[in-house]
């Protein structure tokens, strides 16, 4: 059975396969997308002109706050307490949340996002919260 930790790629019927995961400049550069495609960063990625991103929807309030971002600053050492923080800030913001559950609920969803890292960024922990809200909404809870 393959590690599905490695890869974002999963059968159709997994739950998991309904949210993905697309840095900004490798959808700009023609990388494949799925469905409706989100952005998920507070900050426009450098570099990057607006006509040249493809997007649907641009949910900047969903991202952590300035100064969750700032304290992170992408160092792995601060992966477990950023996403405990990030969790804390997007528990105390349910509107914005349902917005993008909305775009789920229609169908695959690309998150976009600009870090650099693939395996500490605050797209990985907001999938798992939407995927969360998801699953805890089918199962009735």
């Amino acid at each position: 059975m393959p590690d599905m930790a490695k890869s974002d790629i999963a059968s159709p019927s997994d739950r998991r396969a309904d949210i993905h995961l697309v840095r900004a400049y490798d959808a700009r550069a023609g990388a494949e997308t799925f469905g409706a495609r989100l952005l998920v960063d507070r900050l426009w990625p450098r570099g990057i002109a607006k006509a040249d991103l493809p997007m649907d929807a641009w949910l900047k309030e969903i991202a952590p706050s300035g100064s969750l971002r700032k304290w992170f600053a992408h160092d792995p050492a601060k992966w477990e307490t950023f996403s405990e923080r990030y969790r804390a800030e997007l528990a105390t913001t349910p509107m914005i949340i349902e917005e993008a559950l909305e775009w789920c609920r229609k169908g695959p969803v690309t998150l976009l996002y600009g870090a650099r890292d693939h395996h500490h960024n605050h797209a990985l922990v907001l999938r798992d919260v939407l995927q969360e809200n998801l699953h805890s909404r089918c199962a009735g809870t």
